[in-house]
């Protein structure tokens, strides 16, 4: 758009066509470049200054074997880079050294992933045992992959030149490092050797700008310039070969036009041009700075919104995306995570199952359960096997205080909550130093030697270590992780019904489960697999793959020890939240690393779905693709028999069926996405979360995907408006999202208040903004047929540059504090989102509405105006005044009428801005050099003024208040009725007493009333009683206010027009 108007401004410069002085059109350009430019000139200040300072912070380095400082600037990669205890790390390192003597350090990573817990740091097995000043002669070779901005994953390898080893390869991972804006924490000093510096570090690669998110209301404002542009060209086109043909033929035989009798070539497209010119002030050159302007005032409501802040973490609220405020009133979809998204991520050990016996079902807490405790007491053999996999099988770090107390740095919540447990029962983990685990059980200490770590994966979904028990020399494997991960590693002919059972039933009670096993290995068995591991590990290429295979070698024949239950509560108010935004046809699918029978009870808990009879759930699964596609084909044909029933159904599929079916039956699963109001997905990777936020997207829905952890990132960036929660997983997704909250229950009012106003406030300023620009040009195009087709413009140059950035933008600002409904009915009646969601405020219809408007206001003004003083003698810059004062006045009334809500600021930007036009015409007429000399005061002295501008007034706003009459009486939307109720009553009425109000409209609102959320249309028009008849967007809500009437159901028999091709 900014290219259009600077091709106009450029034109303008060409004085024989120009209708106006160029400074019309190049004032405004030069200011909102100017806005822009100073802008954008602030934040690259701002970040130049912030680089700066960085650049130059002093940092030691080991040159030629002596320690000296040197600016962060001048790191190269290979330098051995000296840090001290809280010191910042300057780029990407390698870790070689540490203070303590087990080779490991502290690191604070909060500025790069948001989590606030310590991290462990470990220097590689190859510089174990290095003294601090062989460090300074260290020499050697790093391979590591390009650059990346992956910070959980680094494959690399190094080899040290004789005589610190052998020149043997030594595998390096994300453990081995510490990353830029890490800092060093609980350990005296650390040394490292720089690998990635400058925009190449991790950091550095994930600072790239994120996409610009297009809104709906963006792309129907596009789609309306586009329109008002042709619209443009033809009126141009139909100008101009009219003003030539009145130019050949009637204008030579005026005495007082003169045109020579050959003109240049170009003749012929003179009069267009100037058409042109003349006509571009239909597209408003400032829309684009005032939707910048008002759009950043939503994203500051949010953040100022006090009833949004979270009071436990003392976390606001906070819009990082100032574009999309409008979209969040739009939301059609919902795709949520579960833990520490609907949970509280506080995860507390309540039961257990151990060699087929069941603790803490009666009292409801296992560490309180007499006979477990006595098998502790007894040494039970199984249960201080499951006890030791418990509390060494993890990443936990203890941290012994100086009062000799000791407390767990964990990195997930689930084995704090083990490790913990454990603890209570005797079996504590009081130190790990490097490869050497101690743990006190009963007063005795009892060390074992790390030899492997097999780490977890979203894929693998388990974990497990290889130790060496010092005590018997035996080695060890002890795994955990999902039941679906390690029950089919059980040794053949092992019982594992119970342990079956045990998964089922505290899934039913909504507890999160992790199975535990172990078994001894041979030394020749570890020692053959251990250099099959050390080849994976060292990979530079597909290093995760080959790991994952080597591991499987390992993890077989266990003897299943038993299963833990943890449990996570849900946050307060989520199920409260997930039933207003349901009511108000907002759909919900739940994304879930969790089993099945977990993520369903949770769902029930928190009204995500219904319990039978009135809700029913399908589930799409099995053994095999044959089994996962007939389950699929039954669970869509019964969505399609029962989407006319009042029914509420919801489809589960697990991880692996979703696999197969976005591979190879994408198409039907887009339909039952379509007919389906809410699913639960489970067992499901980070990367399938994003694929279905694109799955419901490629159908045209509006998306919000909200988490609260790092696995959750990926579909909060994929999402049409991502939303993070500021939780115990630190602020990764909070940072990647565009709004960051403390807790889920504030996603209500995000979305009815924020959501909806701005939505609101958009859509009128939009169009108004293009009703004022029509309004002129259309004065300028009728003014033209009374001067033969010429081109000629009736106003000046300076009244035309008022107009547009003064005189009409001021007043419409201050509609940002609109408000149509207080915050208490809107969030009482979530019902009226329905209006949002289906664009009834902003479409072609409602923008045709307008532009009738602008046409028939012009009419009013230049046809009043021109005949009042048609009799007199009078200039042309006083009929140009009062005409532009015909406008002004509309303007006023119009912004006046469109309002629902009054402040002391915004009587002032209305009125305060139409005294201001009388006041700053009558100085710039009392400059003679100004063009205007005498002619406001000349004005305002003549009566007929201003009964011109009354009646301008009285004609031009007496059609629309009659219609606005007609409508808010006889056809009232529920929006209207609420405003009667706040109005009259000065309360709140409940739906029961509005249905008695609405007996007139009951039959109007009958034939468009939501059904069911399954039952779409291409195009739907929720309710028909506002001001526009034929909106673009769908509504997709499940309830309808108690006052609607059913409707015959309209499902479309091919979902194919609702969706795009996949």
């Amino acid at each position: 758009m900014n290219q259009y108007f600077l091709l106009i401004a450029c034109l303008q410069l060409w004085s024989l066509i120009t209708p106006v002085n160029p400074a019309s059109t190049w004032g405004p350009l030069i200011f909102i470049f100017a806005v822009s430019a100073t802008k954008e000139a602030w934040d690259d200040y701002n970040r130049y200054l912030s680089d700066k300072q960085a650049n130059e912070k002093e940092v030691w380095v080991v040159k030629e074997g002596i320690r000296k400082h040197i600016q962060a600037q001048d790191i190269r990669v290979g330098s051995i880079v000296w840090l001290r205890e809280n010191d910042e790390v300057p780029c990407d390192l390698v870790l070689i050294g540490t203070s303590e003597p087990q080779g490991i350090c502290y690191v604070e990573t909060a500025a790069l992933d948001g989590e606030t817990d310590l991290k462990t740091r470990v220097i590689p097995s190859a510089c174990i045992g290095l003294a601090p000043e062989q460090l300074h002669k260290i020499k050697g070779v790093i391979e590591c992959p390009n650059p990346d901005k992956d910070i959980r994953r680094f494959d690399a390898n190094m080899r040290l030149f004789p005589p610190f080893i052998d020149n043997d390869l030594c595998p390096l991972t994300i453990n081995n490092t510490l990353l830029q804006s890490c800092y060093l924490r609980n350990t005296e000093w650390a040394c490292g050797v720089a690998v990635y510096t400058g925009n190449e570090t991790k950091l550095g690669m994930s600072r790239g700008v994120p996409e610009p998110k297009l809104t709906a209301v963006d792309a129907m404002i596009d789609k309306l310039t586009g329109a008002i542009f042709l619209f443009q060209i033809v009126v141009v086109i139909v100008l101009g070969f009219s003003g030539n043909i009145w130019k050949d033929t009637e204008a030579r035989k005026q005495w007082y036009v003169k045109y020579p009798d050959e003109g240049p070539w170009y003749e012929l497209l003179i009069i267009p041009l100037r058409f042109e010119l003349l006509c571009s002030i239909m597209i408003p050159i400032s829309i684009k700075v005032s939707l910048d302007l008002v759009k950043s005032l939503y994203a500051k409501f949010i953040d100022w919104d006090e009833e949004m802040y979270d009071n436990d973490t003392n976390t606001p609220s906070h819009a990082a995306n100032t574009a999309i405020s409008e979209d969040l009133g739009q939301v059609e979809y919902i795709l949520t995570d579960k833990t520490g998204t609907l949970t509280e991520n506080r995860m507390i050990f309540r039961r257990c199952c151990i060699s087929g016996i069941v603790y803490g079902n009666e009292s409801g807490d296992a560490l309180k359960d007499v006979e477990l405790l006595n098998a502790v007491a007894k040494n039970v053999p199984d249960v201080l096997r499951f006890l030791t996999v418990m509390t060494i099988c993890n990443t936990v770090i203890p941290i012994r205080s100086n009062s000799g107390a000791i407390s767990y740095k964990a990195q997930s919540q689930d084995e704090d909550a083990l490790v913990n447990a454990a603890a209570r029962l005797h079996m504590v983990l009081i130190s790990k130093n490097g490869n050497t685990i101690g743990v006190n059980f009963n007063g005795s200490v009892i060390q074992y030697e790390i030899l492997d770590v097999l780490e977890f994966t979203s894929d693998r979904k388990r974990m497990s270590v290889v130790v060496r028990d010092c005590q018997n020399e035996k080695i060890l494997l002890l795994s955990k992780g999902a039941d679906e991960a390690i029950f089919p590693c059980a040794y053949p002919g092992q019982q594992i019904r119970t342990f079956v059972d045990a998964v089922e039933q505290y899934a039913q009670l909504g507890l999160r489960t992790l199975c535990l096993g172990w078994r001894e290995l041979k030394d020749d068995e570890y020692e053959e697999w251990s250099h099959m591991f050390k080849e994976a590990s060292t990979a530079l290429f597909d290093r995760e793959w080959k790991l994952a295979e080597v591991c499987q070698r390992l993890e077989h024949d266990l003897e299943i020890l038993g299963v833990t239950a943890i449990e996570d509560r849900l946050q307060d108010g989520v199920p409260e939240t997930i039933e207003t935004l349901r009511k108000a046809g907002i759909n919900f699918w739940m994304l879930t690393g969790d089993k099945q029978n977990t993520a369903i009870q949770i769902a029930l808990l928190c009204n995500f779905i219904s319990s039978e009879p009135k809700g029913q759930l399908l589930f799409i699964n099995g053994k095999s693709e044959d089994e996962v596609v007939r389950s699929l084909e039954r669970v869509l044909l019964t969505m399609r028999i029962t989407s006319s029933e009042p029914k509420d159904l919801a489809f589960v599929v697990d991880g692996w069926a979703l696999e197969v079916i976005l591979k190879q039956y994408r198409e039907a699963f887009t339909e039952l996405a379509i007919l389906s109001r809410t699913a639960i997905c489970c067992r499901v990777t980070p990367s399938q979360k994003a694929q279905l936020v694109e799955l419901l997207k490629s159908c045209d829905y509006r998306t919000l995907a909200i988490g609260d952890g790092g696995n959750d990132v990926r579909m909060i960036q994929q999402a049409d408006i991502g939303v993070g929660i500021s939780g115990r997983e630190g602020l990764q997704a909070a940072r990647a999202a565009d709004y960051s909250i403390g807790k889920f229950r504030f996603l209500k009012r995000l979305i009815l208040v924020h959501g909806r106003y701005s939505y609101n406030r958009t859509a009128f300023l939009s169009q108004y903004s293009f009703y004022k620009s029509l309004v002129i040009c259309f004065i300028q195009i009728l003014f033209s047929l009374f001067s033969g087709v010429s081109g000629s413009s009736l106003f000046n140059s300076v009244s035309l540059m008022a107009y547009n950035v003064f005189y009409t933008s001021i007043p419409v600002l201050t509609s940002v504090l609109d408000k149509d409904l207080t915050e208490k009915t809107v969030m009482q009646h979530p019902q009226i989102l329905f209006y949002c969601q289906a664009g009834r405020l902003l479409n072609p219809s409602t923008f045709a509405g307008w532009f009738g408007r602008s046409l028939y206001h012009a009419l009013v003004v230049f046809l009043i105006s021109i005949h009042a003083y048609a009799g007199e003698k009078c200039e042309m810059e006083e009929l140009s005044m009062v005409a532009l004062s015909g406008c002004i006045w509309l303007q006023a009334f119009v912004v006046t009428l469109e309002m629902n809500s009054f402040t002391i600021l915004q009587h002032l930007a209305i009125w305060g801005n139409f005294v201001a036009f009388y006041v700053i015409n009558c100085i710039v007429s009392t400059i003679p050099s100004a063009g205007m000399y005498t002619i406001m005061f000349r004005l305002c002295k003549q009566p007929s003024y201003w009964i011109t501008m009354v009646l301008i007034a009285a004609v031009g706003m007496g059609p629309v208040l009659a219609i606005k009459y007609f409508r808010y009486t006889y056809r009232s939307s529920a929006i209207n009725i609420l405003q009667q109720a706040e109005r009259s009553r000065g309360i709140i009425f409940s739906m029961g007493t509005l249905e008695s109000q609405l007996k007139s409209v009951e039959k109007d609102v009958a034939s468009l009333s939501i059904t069911q959320p399954k039952n779409r249309n291409p195009v739907y028009e929720p309710l028909l009683l506002s001001d526009s008849p034929t909106p673009t967007r769908r509504s997709i809500g499940s309830s309808t206010f108690d006052f609607f009437q059913p409707a015959q159901s309209r499902l479309s028999t091919s979902y194919s027009r609702n969706c795009k091709n996949n």
